[in-house]
């Protein structure tokens, strides 16, 4: 282990953790590790300091009430979240929060929730639940699988670019085979599961370009994914 650290940031773990997303920011830490990079974990919550020299960010899922609890402070925060992302930050958003780094979420109920726009997406609330294991193809990532439970309905600005394309599934919305949205080195997506356990490509990406943001450069580890690459084939070898 090199004295070398990167900062993982968990944001909102205590309203918008309700899909395992922890799992996400073990496997990120561990994956590190596996990389010879030591990590430190910070949570950060509506009201607390924000530690805006974060290397990672990670966010999670939450019911509406838990996006409706945090949108004031994320709106606070909202300046030094561009400017990270603008400066390369890798950040991995996942269902509630991915939602709200886009422009707007309207809920079934007709509340509008005002996103950050780090993603040009707006989602409208849907009577009907998303749920089940999901399949989709990226260019950079390969096969991507993980589990999606949404009523949210995302749909893409023109020119962004989606995390990959639905093989089986519903992805971001019932009218196009798009799934989740990337910008920078941001990546939002509506898969669960936990998803980077069982994506471990998406996992050496962020801690890539972590790496080469804080130290100038990332030398991987040849890394044994056997465990995860069977996992992801029962996965996606499951009905929805």
């Amino acid at each position: 282990m090199t004295e070398k650290t990167l900062k993982i940031l968990q944001l909102y773990p205590r309203d918008m953790n309700i899909y395992g997303d922890w799992g996400n920011v073990l496997s990120l830490s561990r994956r590190a590790h596996a990389h010879g990079l030591a990590t430190e974990i910070v949570d950060y919550n509506p009201g607390d300091i924000f530690p805006e020299d974060f290397d990672i960010l990670v966010g999670g899922g939450g019911q509406d009430s838990g996006q409706t609890v945090i949108q004031d402070d994320l709106h606070r925060i909202a300046p030094v979240l561009r400017s990270a992302a603008e400066s390369g930050a890798p950040m991995l958003v996942i269902c509630g929060l991915y939602q709200l780094f886009g422009n707007q979420f309207t809920t079934v109920g007709g509340e509008v929730l005002q996103g950050i726009g780090l993603f040009d997406a707006h989602t409208v609330g849907s009577e009907e639940r998303l749920i089940g294991n999901i399949v989709i193809e990226s260019e950079e990532f390969g096969t991507i699988v993980g589990y999606e439970n949404h009523s949210g309905l995302t749909y893409l600005g023109d020119g962004v670019e989606r995390l990959g394309t639905v093989t089986k599934g519903e992805g971001n919305n019932l009218d196009d085979d798009g799934e989740g949205a990337r910008v920078h080195h941001v990546i939002g997506s509506y898969l669960h599961g936990s998803l980077l356990p069982k994506n471990p490509r998406i996992s050496d990406y962020l801690v890539r370009h972590a790496a080469e943001r804080k130290f100038g450069s990332f030398e991987p580890a040849r890394i044994d994914d056997s465990l995860a690459d069977r996992a992801r084939e029962v996965a996606a070898s499951r009905p929805r």
